[in-house]
């Protein structure tokens, strides 16, 4: 199979005329049998002369022009129904008269510009012929002149189907490439958003902070301590998350492990926020893409408790087992949770959706009492 590929990419590699010439060389070499070349195309009763030096270049004239049938397909055509004609009008009859529909094909298809056109000249050099045919007295009756043109005309229609079929596989292909390149687009927004926000959102509040502690020097010195390691964690994860995006790095996703959901929480802890964290269940192999999101929806939550709740209780559940991973975050407090002045709006609208893919299901609003929760249960794709 490897070979057989590599041949046909190797031929797919050839300039066009030298694939298209095995057609055009085999139609004229059909014409030195005899038993084929009795079987030529005929138009009217006029009787079949022999074969002769004049024929083999009005074969030639039939078969050479294919080679262009792509490259230059209304030139084809014209060369083709001249030596055609010529063919008729003398009464060779050769077999190579199938060039002629086959050219018809070729330029209803490649042709880019100006087909009605040709179809008219085409149409035109067709009835030049019946009146040369009629002229020498070939006793061809209307319906068979009619007959053979239908024939010609299904063969150009062929070749007008093959090119809006090309055209319109082409525009679904633009489409889709269109939609891949929107999707990555909004991919990569999507983790800027999740890995900028959080981390920006919590050194805002420990820098507002930290102008209160003044007169507190180790707590200042505590607190810029932590605007520090939250700005160096920053990096780190836009440079993995471009590292992702470089072609050249190749795919490297990671699971998000226990630990960096603990360093998570402990971060949102240094910025001021009271956070319970409950944690259910192992984290099994496989469960990469479900790990990563609840992951997100866990830091999506925090960022926004963060701006909207500060200061208020705040209470991360994660439960893992029976095939997924649920996800509570109750926040106390009136404020929305979704939303900011200015902001995106992009975060809970983006997890909704990633848990969508994979299957799970996802709320947020207020919840009785006064207070926000968020709430994912997303499958794992390899439980049983």
């Amino acid at each position: 199979m490897t070979d057989i590929g590599q041949l046909t990419q190797r031929w797919q590699q050839l300039p066009v005329p030298v694939r298209d010439a095995p057609l055009a060389l085999l139609l004229a070499a059909a014409t030195l049998v005899p038993a084929v070349n009795s079987s030529g195309t005929q138009i009217g009763d006029l009787p079949s002369r022999p074969m002769d030096a004049l024929s083999l270049a009005v074969v030639a004239l039939e078969c050479l022009p294919l080679l262009l049938r792509r490259r230059l397909p209304a030139l084809c055509l014209a060369l083709v129904f001249l030596g055609f004609a010529v063919d008729q009008v003398l009464g060779y009859h050769t077999v190579a008269g199938i060039a002629l529909p086959v050219a018809l094909l070729s330029t209803a298809a490649h042709l880019e510009h100006h087909r009605r056109t040709t179809a008219v000249l085409a149409t035109a050099a067709y009835v030049l012929t019946a009146i040369a045919l009629a002229l020498r007295g070939v006793p061809e009756t209307v319906p068979g002149y009619v007959t053979f043109y239908l024939a010609l005309a299904i063969a150009w229609g062929a070749g007008t189907w093959l090119r809006q079929s090309r055209a319109a596989e082409a525009e679904r292909r633009v489409h889709v490439a269109e939609a891949a390149r929107t999707a990555e687009r909004t991919r990569i927004a999507g983790e800027l958003h999740d890995v900028v926000t959080h981390h920006v959102t919590a050194m805002v509040v420990q820098a507002e902070a930290a102008r209160y502690l003044t007169a507190h020097p180790d707590r200042l010195d505590q607190t810029l301590t932590t605007v520090t390691d939250t700005g160096r964690t920053a990096i780190s994860d836009l440079r993995h998350l471009l590292d992702l995006l470089d072609p050249g790095h190749g795919p490297r996703a990671r699971t998000p492990t226990a630990g960096e959901l603990h360093d998570l929480v402990e971060q949102t802890r240094r910025a001021g926020q009271p956070v319970e964290f409950i944690e259910e269940g192992g984290q099994p192999a496989g469960t990469g893409s479900a790990e990563m999101i609840a992951y997100r929806v866990v830091q999506e939550s925090l960022t926004n408790a963060l701006k909207h709740a500060h200061g208020s209780s705040t209470t991360v559940t994660v439960r893992r087992g029976d095939g997924e991973i649920a996800v509570e975050i109750g926040t106390d407090g009136t404020g929305p949770a979704d939303a900011s002045p200015g902001g995106s709006g992009r975060g809970l609208a983006g997890l909704r959706e990633r848990v969508g893919v994979l299957g799970g299901e996802f709320s947020a609003g207020h919840r009785d009492g006064g207070g926000f929760v968020v709430r994912a249960r997303i499958p794992v794709a390899s439980a049983p």
